[in-house]
């Protein structure tokens, strides 16, 4: 699959190496096309830097990797606006977060309804926010269980076509809902930030709940 990335910080430099791994094609592009650039030249020849224009049309998934701050600005160097999403998969790993207080920026709605809006015909996956991109470049220690990816989106190819990508990095894919359940997808993410800076396992707050028998 050509997988194209909007975005050039850690998180996107990680899945794209990662996917990479899996036999994916990856374009990556951003607000800095050095940054780009730097990445593309680190991981070889199936990783490709090109503006955030040629994204689109040249990928059969996007996947959104910046930050809250940065969002409208690169959706719009993408031609978001004008319909070059139109019809396409877009995966959004955004964190619209305060990260001081976990709390969601925008005061209603959430990042992935905010791209829907503006990346018009867009078929929109909110997805791959609450682990660390790094965590996708090792594989799962044995012994444990795989990571769990929770999901949500209005549209079933695209949530097809995410969780496929999901399983490509070693993770579960869990569709919890449509877009109405994605502002409480994202802040599960500040819930996490504010367990751990108050010294304490988040795994240890989700009461272990046993699937009944078929």
């Amino acid at each position: 699959m050509r997988i194209g990335i909007l975005g050039t910080g850690v998180m996107a430099s990680a899945l794209a190496e990662a996917w990479m791994r899996r036999g994916h094609h990856v374009l990556v592009a951003g607000r800095s096309q050095d940054k780009a650039r730097a990445i593309a030249e680190r991981l070889g020849d199936a990783v490709e830097a090109v503006i955030p224009a040629q994204v689109a049309g040249a990928s059969d998934a996007v996947v959104v990797a910046v930050a809250w701050e940065g969002l409208d600005h690169v959706l719009a160097l993408a031609g978001a606006g004008e319909g070059s999403m139109a019809g396409k998969p877009v995966i959004d790993c955004t964190n619209a977060l305060d990260y001081a207080s976990g709390l969601l920026k925008p005061p209603s709605g959430s990042a992935i309804q905010h791209i829907a809006e503006r990346a018009v015909g867009s078929r929109v996956v909110k997805a791959l926010h609450l682990f660390a991109g790094t965590s996708w470049l090792a594989p799962t220690p044995a012994g444990q269980p795989k990571r769990t990816v929770a999901m949500c989106g209005d549209d079933d190819a695209a949530l097809g076509i995410a969780a496929e990508l999901i399983r490509d990095l070693g993770g579960v894919p869990a569709v919890i809902g449509g877009l109405e359940h994605a502002r409480q997808l994202e802040e599960v993410a500040g819930f996490v930030m504010q367990l751990v800076a108050a010294g304490h396992n988040p795994v240890t707050a989700v009461p272990v709940v046993e699937r009944p028998q078929d």
